[in-house]
């Protein structure tokens, strides 16, 4: 099991590289995170939800996600409340007080979710949540000490340097973790190292008097190794490549507070021809040539807060200078002329206003969609071929069109709309999460911004799915070269 001195330090990705490591060997591996709190999730083949760390991790293993990997997943609604997810269904929303008072109740499920994945696979390779060190939060944690515990699991502790204090972080999370579950730490691992690590190595000399655990690794910091991030780390890490000339594409992402399922649109990063901004300035628009409105928790708060900005006037503008626009998910509920949310499904109850940019109304219900699917688009405009599109629908709301639709090509599913396309603006709207991961649809969709402009279309540069196969293989290398691999192997007997 891994675990770390604090979120963000790299647990997720760490994992991910074991995981990769063990399947290049032959072993049969599957992720496990007892408690996710994300908004970035994903949706199974049988229809139930579950936290993208995971996902990432199955991938990293060549299995297909299961929620036995995350059996319960927290998605925050507000900054007091979140939406409960066990194995894969939602059930309710609460506060941090009354989600505690359940953890009985969830350490169960936990349990069982466990149980049941490790018995059909030789490894497990788990993931903690934040720190082992939250000393109000032990009575109540099934995520970390008492789930290793619970596995009889050789807990290995991450660390990232880069914030600095590497040494008293370790230190003080050993020496914070209840003394009935210190056995179980046998390993520290330093991870996000910049430099000559020959300077370091005093330090991990001088604290092997200190702390009676040994340092397994210290990880490099990367560059060139493409990995899905949780939640606020991608909004930290995502990064414009300076100085973008007249030949390629901006991308502006709008910067939502409750922004979610930031893979959506990971893919157009890796795009020879575009420089992605993700920004909550609607000014950014000003030199843009394409507008991505992403997924969001609180769909009618954030819609208020970019009105609130100026987005729509901007957005509006962009539009007649033959900028690009697209909503997902909440996003594209927003392009929309009306939400109605009487239930208060989304947040606080009431009728608003969209962006009127699609003639399309929803209706926030208290049911979650939860569906992978595939489509066919058969949209001359957009490609003179056909085109498959896989992906997963993950939302509360459904649309519907208002009336006769003039220039608007739409795929319909189960009676709502779940593909709009304005042929003559260039607005693109759609239930369909990971659409961009569809590698002849992303091109085709920067192609259309790139007539726009006067460019010339390009053809599909990479495959996404290949170029994810093969950064699997470089994590798994990077742990490989910078840990001591053998003696990690050692602490699960493979």
């Amino acid at each position: 099991m891994f675990q770390g001195t604090g979120s963000g330090v790299g647990k997720s990705v760490v994992v991910a590289a074991m995981c990769r490591l063990l399947a290049r060997r032959g072993i049969r591996v599957a992720p496990f995170k007892a408690q996710n709190m994300a908004l970035n999730s994903f949706v199974t083949a049988d229809g139930k939800e579950m936290g993208r760390a995971q996902v990432f991790q199955a991938e990293a293993c060549g299995l297909l996600p299961d929620v036995r990997m995350n059996p319960v997943l927290l998605k925050p609604s507000s900054d007091a409340r979140s939406q409960v997810i066990l194995m894969g269904r939602p059930c309710e929303h609460l506060g941090a007080r009354d989600y505690y008072r359940r953890s009985q109740e969830h350490w169960q499920v936990v349990r069982d979710a466990y149980d049941s994945l490790a018995g059909e696979f030789d490894v497990i390779v788990m993931e903690g949540a934040g720190s082992p060190a939250e000393i109000n939060l032990r009575e109540t944690d099934i995520v970390n000490m008492k789930m290793a515990d619970y596995a009889t699991a050789s807990v290995v502790v991450v660390a990232d340097i880069d914030r600095g204090g590497v040494f008293a972080s370790l230190k003080g999370t050993y020496d914070l973790v209840e003394n009935r579950y210190r056995h179980l730490i046998k390993a520290f691992i330093i991870n996000k190292f910049r430099g000559d690590v020959r300077l370091l190595e005093p330090g991990i000399n001088m604290f092997a008097t200190i702390v009676p655990v040994p340092v397994f690794g210290v990880l490099p910091w990367f560059h060139d190794i493409h990995v899905d991030e949780e939640d606020g780390v991608f909004v930290k890490k995502i990064e414009s490549k300076k100085g973008v000339d007249h030949s390629g594409l901006k991308v502006v992402i709008a910067g939502l507070p409750r922004i979610s399922n930031f893979t959506d649109f990971s893919p157009f990063g890796l795009e020879p021809d575009v420089d992605v901004v993700l920004c909550s300035d609607p000014e950014e628009l000003v030199d843009a040539d394409i507008l991505i409105i992403p997924g969001t928790k609180a769909t009618t708060s954030d819609l208020e807060f970019m009105k609130e900005r100026g987005w729509e006037d901007q957005i509006a503008s962009f539009i007649k200078r033959g900028g690009v626009v697209a909503g997902i998910c909440g996003g594209f509920q927003m392009l929309g002329s009306t939400i109605s949310d009487r239930l208060g499904s989304d947040g606080k109850p009431g009728e608003y206003s969209g962006f009127g940019l699609l003639p399309l109304s929803t209706e926030m219900v208290e049911k979650k969609a939860l569906r992978q699917l595939s489509v066919r688009v058969e949209c001359e405009l957009l490609s003179h071929e056909p085109m498959t599109i896989n992906g997963y629908e993950i939302h509360m709301g459904r649309s519907r069109l208002e009336g006769p639709a003039k220039d608007i090509y739409s795929i319909g599913h189960e009676g709502e709309e779940i593909f709009l396309f304005h042929k003559r603006f260039g607005i693109l709207g759609t239930y369909i999460h990971g659409i961009f991961d569809n590698d002849d649809f992303r091109r085709t969709f920067l192609n259309l911004a790139r007539k726009r402009k006067g460019l010339k279309p390009l053809p599909v540069s990479f495959s996404y799915r290949q170029f994810r196969t093969e950064h699997f293989d470089r994590l798994a290398d990077w742990l490989e070269s910078n840990s001591k691999v053998d003696e990690l192997l050692r602490l699960i007997d493979v």
